[in-house]
Order: structure tokens, then C-alpha cells, then sequence
């Protein structure tokens, strides 16, 4: 039976799981905040809609697009970092009861490791949360709303930092010189295994869980940003060796290991 998948947010994940969906026969209805970017969803035959949602509503046809689904992934980031800062929880709340007013009842929400905070050591879905950025706590917040209504079946995907293509954060820390924490793990996840990953939980077998996304290898970050440096032909970081302080935490899931992760897409080669 084809499903009826809703993107919301056809950005830098969003788009090429669409895609993949698409390849996989499935109707994909997609959003945009940009009415300019609508024939770039229309190109790969994604349904297009422009839905912008703010602090204080919801712009564009947000009713007929839940209305339509089978299924929900909810991809909308933060970005408090951005102008002008709006509530992120305020516009999940707005979203929600957009959903309860549908017979939408499936959720797959992409969140962040980043509602962890500064844990030391192994950190898995039975961690504690202690976020200590506001859109790790604003992330976890709106996480809690999807997940405590007993009506509906929700999947929380919490990813590491991201990496794919035109997307990696050796480009920015390359020459630089006296960084901190090169001792740390780091934690990431390639763009095609966060497909992998959300993909499967379409199956329905992670309804009302909370899985990690993050690939399990965790070299320090000095070897690994040395490494990919290397790789490119830049010129590599240097990290302060004034602490030997072992690195902080690494973010592994009770559900993958290397040998069945979703893609095989290793961050390291």
C-alpha cells in the first residue's frame, strides 16, 4: 500500500530523503519556506507546499497538508542562532494542534543529541537529558509534547553532528591553530545514513522510542579533523596540549552498531 509521507522542511536533509522516498514509490508531499524553491520540489516530483511556521501562526495551508498524510516527519531545526529568534517549543505547540485537529496519527520528529549536554562518558537512548543550550532545552521540550500524548505514535531521531556532501566541519576548522579538546569523541552521522535510519523507522517497530543517531566510531577529534584535513588537501587544525583530560562523551544507540548500520557509511576510512 503506498503511504503518504509529509516532509516538513526540504532543506539539506530534508530534500534527499524525499528523494529517496520517491525512488522507493512512495507519495511524498514536501514544504518550503520560500515559494521560489517550489520547482525544485516539483522537479523530483515531490507535492509542494509553501508552510512557514512562525512564533505567533502558522503561514500557508498547513490544514490540507496534515490532512493529506499518513505519516509525519517533522524536520524543522531550532535555529536560535538566526534573526529574528523566535520560540522553537512555542511554533511545535502552534504544529501539534494543528496535528490534533487530523487523523494524523504517525510521527518521526529529527532532533539532536545536543538535549544530552555535557555528559561525561557513554551516553545512550537511557541517559538523562541535561541540555545546557537553549535549543537543546527548547529541542527536548517539544520532543516531550510528540511523546506524551497516548494518541500519538511517535519516533524521536536524535543525530549527531552532521556531515555529507558540501557539509563537513574540517572546511571551517582547517589552519587553525591552539584548539581545545582535541582529546574529545567525536559524533557524527553521514547525511545518507540519517536517511538509512529514518527510513527504517518507517516500519512502525520504533513507535514511542527515542533512537541515537550516530555513527559508532568515535576517533578523538585531533586524529579524525587531522585525518579528513589530509584528505582534502588542507591544512590540518592543531589542538592545544596543555590538558591531558580524557574526551567528554560518546554517543552510541542500543539499536546499531557498525556492522548493521542503516548505509555503511563510515566517517572514517
Amino acid at each position: 500500500m503506498n503511504t503518504k509521507i509529509g516532509v516538513l522542511g526540504c532543506g539539506w536533509l530534508g530534500l534527499p530523503l524525499a528523494k529517496s522516498l520517491i525512488d522507493d514509490k512512495e507519495t511524498v508531499l514536501g514544504t518550503t519556506t520560500s515559494d521560489s524553491k517550489i520547482e525544485v520540489l516539483q522537479k523530483v516530483n515531490i507535492i509542494p507546499y509553501t508552510i512557514s511556521i512562525r512564533e505567533h501562526g502558522i503561514e500557508g495551508p498547513i490544514e490540507k497538508f496534515l490532512g493529506e498524510l499518513d505519516l509525519l516527519i517533522i524536520n524543522v531545526p531550532p535555529k536560535l542562532r538566526s534573526a529574528p529568534k523566535e520560540s522553537y517549543i512555542k511554533k511545535m505547540l502552534l504544529l501539534f494542534d494543528k496535528i490534533k485537529n487530523t487523523p494524523l496519527t504517525r510521527i518521526i520528529f529529527i532532533s539532536s543529541t545536543s538535549v544530552y549536554g555535557d555528559i561525561n562518558g557513554l551516553v545512550t537512548e537511557d541517559s538523562p537529558t541535561r541540555p545546557n543550550t537553549e535549543s537543546g532545552r527548547q529541542l527536548l521540550a517539544a520532543e516531550n509534547v510528540f511523546l506524551n500524548d497516548g494518541d500519538l505514535y511517535t519516533t524521536i531521531i536524535r543525530f549527531g553532528g552532521l556531515i555529507g556532501p558540501s557539509r563537513h566541519p574540517v572546511t571551517f576548522l582547517a589552519g587553525k591553530t591552539e584548539l581545545t579538546n582535541g582529546n574529545d569523541p567525536v559524533n557524527l552521522i553521514h547525511l545518507y545514513d540519517c536517511i538509512g535510519i529514518i527510513k527504517m523507522a518507517l516500519n512502525g517497530k520504533w513507535e514511542n522510542k527515542i533512537i541515537n543517531g550516530v555513527y559508532p566510531l568515535h576517533p578523538t577529534k585531533e586524529a579524525y579533523y587531522t585525518s579528513e584535513a589530509v584528505k582534502r588537501g588542507l591544512l590540518p587544525p592543531s589542538y592545544s596540549k596543555n590538558s591531558d583530560k580524557i574526551g567528554n562523551k560518546s554517543i552510541e544507540s542500543k539499536y546499531f552498531n557498525v556492522k548493521i548500520y542503516p548505509y555503511n557509511t563510515s566517517i572514517v576510512s
